[in-house]
């Protein structure tokens, strides 16, 4: 609670446009021809404390939050640094399988201008003289080839920060309604957009259950829930808590102790997924960080606020927000707790709580993100928090249909990562993985790359190779070259003499 602005907008930023690399999406373990399809095509709905795809398959949201849209640059950030579509590639070669986007009702004025774009050397040329919604289409629109699910967050009233209420004395709530329907309709038939999470962190004087239907919360995501179902009923309805029920307190938007009692109703069943917000230390203070069986204690504090609607088989549950700057030792052990608690997905798979990591940006001022403020490097110790908890993809395709831009049938590809391990001046280690990036299932893979200097492979394993001078081509072992979408597979070697950084690698798929 009493959050700071986390919205902090970068005036200036870097120039670079990267090559792409990065940490692959979790390895899928079962043998895709065991499968009908890849799990997440289609819309989804709910059944108990899952979310199902069109075909009944449980699926994950293990994703990431990229803001900007809801600022006054009308569209997100960092477009003044890179392209679009190479910040979308990098997050699903990350192995992020939805993005989180945030709006505010700003988009829909007519007066409103997107800004702070570079559009130079052919970065984001097909956004320019687009608006803020048509650049959402194009980003809804590729990320849906590339298999990636989007969740609209309608994150305040404007630009000018966060609001306890859905509504204000210049945003009244038949205005959010009928922006919420209007995103609803511009988006039916493209299941990309899974559903919309209907207001950020309402918080006091908001309440929940309380029967007063300027603060009742709980009341008025049901008749904002109600009228984006009127107008498109395949979609999911995200719905945050408050901030205080019955006299105790947590984050704004994290407290859901409520549902038991007053749970949200549509006319339409099966599309209702609880949504909190988590927070550490660099965002603000809470007792429970500071008792003496830290961080033991947190399961108990999530079971409370949030943790018990999937535990009890309510609904699904979706930790839509959570972040640090991981600078404290109590920022580390809380997410390392926290990422327990959402079930590793080796282990228990979809059947799992659902997340968005907060952010993508690294401008967000009390908890950075995944990227670096040059917006290009990936901050790894961060991103590999969250690694046991990343999930597949999902089929790709789903872009916006009059979209040129949409590829026919499905395409092979894949992505690679070079990781040195280790490296003691006469010798190294190094890892790579390779990571499904099309729209089709891979039957096999090989990588290939070019040292600089003299280095030779002196054993690989999870892989075979070939070396002709500095070029090493390798190809899959039979185990691990059958790969589902979004899928991944690493293979390992030693190599002499040490000394050499990562080279660019290149994949070629079948």
């Amino acid at each position: 609670m009493f959050r700071s602005l986390r919205r902090a907008l970068c005036a200036a930023a870097a120039a670079l446009l990267l090559m792409l690399a990065g940490v692959g999406a979790q390895t899928v373990h079962a043998d895709p021809a065991d499968r009908a399809a890849a799990p997440g095509a289609g819309y989804w709905h709910t059944s108990g404390r899952q979310m199902l795809d069109a075909a009944g398959q449980p699926v994950r949201i293990a994703g990431i939050n990229w803001f900007g849209f809801e600022t006054a640059n009308y569209t997100p950030h960092g477009l003044w640094a890179r392209d679009y579509k190479s910040m979308i590639d990098q997050m699903k070669s990350l192995g992020y399988n939805t993005i989180r986007l945030p709006y505010s009702d700003d988009l829909f004025k007519s007066g409103t201008v997107p800004n702070s774009i570079d559009f130079s050397g052919g970065k984001n040329a097909d956004l320019q003289g687009l608006g803020s919604l048509q650049i959402m289409d194009r980003i809804v629109a590729y990320a849906g080839q590339g298999g990636l699910k989007v969740v609209l967050d309608r994150h305040r009233p404007d630009a000018a920060g966060q609001s306890a209420l859905w509504y204000t004395s210049a945003v009244p709530e038949s205005t959010w309604i009928a922006n919420l329907k209007a995103l609803a309709t511009r988006y039916r038939g493209n299941s990309t957009v899974i559903g919309i999470d209907l207001h950020n962190e309402p918080h006091d004087p908001a309440c929940w259950g309380c029967g007063d239907t300027t603060r009742d919360w709980r009341l008025a995501a049901q008749r904002a829930g109600n009228a984006v179902l009127s107008v498109n009923p395949e979609l999911l309805i995200f719905v945050e808590g408050v901030q205080t029920f019955n006299g105790v307190s947590g984050w704004w938007g994290g407290n859901l102790m409520g549902v038991a009692q007053y749970p949200v109703q549509l006319d339409v069943p099966n599309r209702v997924v609880y949504s909190a917000h988590d927070y550490a230390t660099s965002v603000a203070q809470q007792s429970w960080f500071s008792d003496p069986t830290f961080p033991a204690n947190m399961p108990g504090i999530w079971d409370k606020y949030w943790g018990y609607i999937f535990k009890q088989n309510i609904a699904p549950v979706w930790v839509g927000e959570f972040g640090t700057t991981l600078q404290s030792t109590i920022d580390q052990k809380w997410l390392a707790a926290l990422v327990s608690y959402l079930r590793p997905t080796s282990t228990y798979g979809a059947d799992s709580v659902s997340w968005t990591f907060w952010s993508w940006n690294p401008n967000s001022g009390d908890t950075g993100g995944i990227l670096k403020d040059d917006w290009t490097t990936v901050d790894t110790v961060k991103d590999g928090y969250l690694a046991s908890v990343k999930a597949p993809g999902f089929p790709g395709g789903g872009g916006d249909p009059g979209d040129p831009g949409d590829p026919g049938g499905g395409t092979a590809a894949c992505t690679a990562a070079y990781t040195v391990s280790s490296d003691w001046g006469g010798g190294f280690n190094a890892e790579v993985k390779v990571t499904n990036s099309g729209t089709t299932a891979l039957k096999s893979w090989k990588v290939t790359w070019t040292w600089p200097g003299t280095q030779k492979v002196t054993s690989m394993w999870n892989a075979s190779y070939t070396q002709s001078g500095a070029t090493v081509t390798a190809s899959n072992a039979d185990h691990n070259g059958a790969l589902a979408v979004g899928g991944s597979a690493s293979f390992g070697f030693g190599g002499a003499p040490g000394g050499g950084g990562a080279p660019a690698v290149s994949c070629t798929a079948t």
